[in-house]
């Protein structure tokens, strides 16, 4: 049975499991009063970056139960408990859905780097003998999706995008795109991302992209102050669950209502200096959406606290939206959550959203002068918020674009 497209699609439920904490609750509470979880990161000691945003207080073995200690790797057992808390919010129980209308759409970037790592030192140290044979199924990135799928008995279209640090946003808005199309009636869209481990913090510190604040990590991550230096790196995970907005009624926390996508072909690493692909993915999505750029009252900016990004989002922004909307990044709390980031910022968004009020950017002390925006921080702002943009940029020149509205 297939249905008829449709424009609007609702956000019924939303898991969070990020450096804010576990639950919806926790993290709204935390990212609204701008608390920084950057702290030192025991499993990073020595490393030019020692410090990190991690999920506190996670304990697979009490949070998830069974074999999801050693079977799962980080980044799968973040996804699946946040998955669990979005399909809970939506006021589903699994055994009542049509599981094959159930489809599952989650991003990851780096796949299970915690195993990779682990089972060379196996393999280096012990020889092939002591290699784990769950050392490929914990480790490929499509167990994010395939695992969440298991775990909720899902069996509609299951796919993971890899697209750096938009493939949160970028799983969102395909997940909204099977939806119109008819293809599925129940999407769980999202992220999850966990890789903070030795050799990827070494490369990003190499690269130059991570601050160097080690005497000082919770004031690192300041996205848009004249003091920044490089992001925090982070881990987390974040789910929606996406229905068509007839059959969401009054569960639903607000509505998808655009989505772009593009890349600018320009450079592996570094963002257009002219922002024109984020520029494109934003003003497609607000075409998307049939909303004019001067009703947009909200932006969730990808704002990594990096000296480029910020500037030339900031310039983006600011072109297209002109000076009415409030921006804030809040990675200043979570850090950098990398593939992640997409889909927890539109989670927050979606809230901001919910709630009209719009969270602070934690650490800025100092508004960099060519950043001209309206830059909410000091304290939360709040007031009726209509339309409201996440925007998320990664690696290899993904760009993507989300536009949501009040329910």
């Amino acid at each position: 049975m297939t249905h008829a497209p449709t424009a609007d699609v609702a956000i019924t439920g939303l898991g969070l499991v990020t450096p804010a904490g576990i639950g919806v609750e926790a993290n709204w509470d935390r990212i609204r009063a701008a608390t920084p979880c950057a702290a030192p990161d025991p499993a990073l000691k020595g490393m030019p970056a020692d410090f990190s945003c991690r999920v506190p207080d996670f304990d697979p073995d009490e949070l998830l139960g069974g074999f999801a200690g050693w079977q799962l790797d980080r980044f799968v057992q973040l996804a699946v408990l946040a998955a669990r808390e979005a399909v809970a919010d939506a006021g589903w129980d699994p055994r009542d859905w049509d599981a094959p209308r159930v489809g599952v759409v989650l991003g990851n970037s780096l796949g299970g780097a915690e195993t990779f790592e682990e089972q060379h030192r196996a393999l280096r140290d012990d020889g092939p003998g002591l290699v784990s044979p769950l050392a490929v199924p914990k480790y490929l990135p499509n167990m994010v999706s395939g695992q969440v799928a298991i775990d909720c008995g899902a069996r509609g279209v299951n796919l993971v995008v890899a697209a750096a640090c938009a493939s949160g946003a970028m799983a969102v808005g395909t997940a909204r795109d099977l939806l119109r199309s008819g293809r599925c009636d129940i999407v769980l869209a999202g992220a999850g991302e966990a890789a903070l481990t030795p050799t990827v913090v070494a490369g990003l510190h190499k690269m130059g992209a991570l601050s160097k604040r080690c005497d000082t990590p919770e004031t690192a991550s300041r996205p848009f102050d004249a003091g920044r230096d490089g992001f925090v790196a982070a881990e987390g995970a974040g789910v929606l669950v996406l229905e068509r907005a007839e059959d969401a009624g009054d569960r639903a926390r607000a509505l998808v209502r655009g989505y772009g996508a593009t890349c600018d072909a320009h450079h592996a690493t570094a963002p257009d200096p002219e922002g024109a692909g984020i520029e494109r993915a934003l003003r497609e999505a607000l075409a998307d959406a049939d909303v004019e750029p001067s009703a947009v009252g909200h932006v969730n900016a990808h704002g990594t606290a990096t000296p480029m990004n910020d500037v030339v989002e900031a310039r983006m922004l600011r072109r297209v939206l002109g000076d009415g909307a409030a921006v804030t990044s809040t990675k200043g709390v979570t850090g950098h959550t990398l593939a992640a980031a997409g889909a927890i910022e539109a989670a927050y968004t979606a809230l901001a959203v919910q709630h009209g009020e719009i969270p602070p950017t934690a650490n800025l002390e100092q508004q960099d002068p060519e950043i001209d925006l309206d830059v909410v921080h000091g304290r939360a702002r709040t007031g009726p918020i209509d339309v409201a943009v996440s925007t998320s940029m990664g690696f290899g020149g993904h760009n993507a674009a989300l536009v949501l509205t009040r329910a």
